[in-house]
């Protein structure tokens, strides 16, 4: 970063249960909005007010699995949150120790051959680390083809140490998750378009902003160490492509709803800008070097000091912006993580080159 964004949330700011309940609806949360070095508040009904026709909102269907099951490895109690499917039937798990209340803490991964027994008798043989000199996430082979089966039976979703209880299932779907054909779907929510409801997307619609989806599969995040993403599975489909480069064609605005739907767009957009129809692996990481080429903002939550996206912010809003409208987060009192509050990056209005074919305004 070219400036700290912010040392230390408190923790009184870490969102610890949805909106639902501590207000009257998914949607009471607050909205910031920073286009340049100007910050400004608003609710997040009051999104259609900072958009106008010809936008494009780029938003992630996949759907969030019940991804976290209990296990044991020999006698040792441990909670295994499921990943990511490889294409060779394997999928990528993470081992955690459980806490008092239904919470975990990380645990060392391994070792290689470990069994890990899972309800219904159902076995896991962990082979090796996904990466090299790192030992949090594995690659496990099931005794079965059917895990999602067994997620479904047996599984949760996936809860950190800040949030006060279990969720079911439905508060870490989005309004735009849909199934996938092969039941494939996200470790963790989405969570940049938590807050939409079906009446927003109409109202946004009447107000002609448009809506183009893309899907990717999001992994277990890291709240202890924070590593950079790893290869995520993803599909840009043509009708999008379509959409977001006509849109750019004109003047209206490419808003990505999440980090993932950047990752998603910018893997499938060329040096010349032009989007293309795209589906596999991305393990891109946008960094303010690469820049980004089709998005011109993001909503998105608030992220950790430590956490790798904060380069993807910097790379849309710039290193000092967002430093300001973080340490306005901080004075204003938001809330930070799945359930918390939502930050609208916008290109400031004075700057805004259209039809760009990287990030230049």
């Amino acid at each position: 970063m070219s400036a700290p964004v912010v040392v230390r949330v408190p923790e009184e700011l870490l969102a610890s249960v949805p909106a639902e309940e501590r207000g009257d609806g998914r949607d009471d949360v607050r909205l910031m909005v920073s286009r340049g070095s100007a910050v400004s508040h608003h609710s997040f009904r009051e999104l259609p007010l900072q958009l106008r026709a010809g936008d494009v909102l780029v938003v992630n269907t996949s759907q969030t699995l019940p991804a976290a099951v209990d296990g044991r490895v020999g006698d040792e109690r441990v909670v295994v949150h499921f990943s990511t499917r490889g294409d060779d039937g394997r999928w990528v798990v993470e081992l955690r120790h459980p806490l008092a209340g239904g919470s975990t803490r990380r645990r060392h991964g391994g070792p290689a051959g470990a069994l890990v027994r899972l309800p219904g008798g159902v076995r896991l043989v962990l082979e090796q680390p996904l990466r090299d000199g790192e030992d949090r996430l594995w690659w496990a082979r099931p005794s079965v083809d059917d895990v999602v089966g067994v997620l479904r039976e047996h599984g949760r979703p996936i809860r950190y140490p800040y949030t006060l209880r279990d969720q079911p299932l439905a508060a870490h779907q989005t309004v735009f998750a849909l199934p996938s054909p092969d039941g494939a779907g996200s470790a963790e929510m989405p969570s940049a378009a938590r807050p939409f409801t079906a009446g927003l997307v109409a109202e946004l619609v009447s107000r002609g902003v448009q809506f183009a989806p893309i899907t990717l599969h999001t992994g277990v995040a890291s709240t202890e160490s924070h590593e950079t993403p790893y290869p995520e599975r993803f599909e840009v489909p043509e009708t999008t492509a379509w959409l977001v480069n006509a849109a750019r064609a004109g003047r209206g605005r490419i808003v990505a709803v999440g980090t993932t739907a950047v990752r998603a767009l910018e893997t499938a957009t060329g040096p010349d800008g032009v989007v293309r129809a795209l589906s596999g692996w991305t393990d891109l990481v946008v960094t303010p070097e690469r820049g980004v080429r089709a998005v011109d903002g993001l909503l998105t939550g608030l992220h950790e000091p430590e956490a790798s996206h904060l380069l993807m912010l910097e790379a849309i809003a710039g290193g000092e912006a967002l430093s300001l409208s973080y340490a306005e987060a901080l004075r204003e009192l938001y809330l930070w993580h799945e359930f918390g509050d939502v930050h609208l990056i916008l290109p400031n209005e004075n700057d805004y080159v259209p039809n760009c074919s990287s990030n230049c305004w």
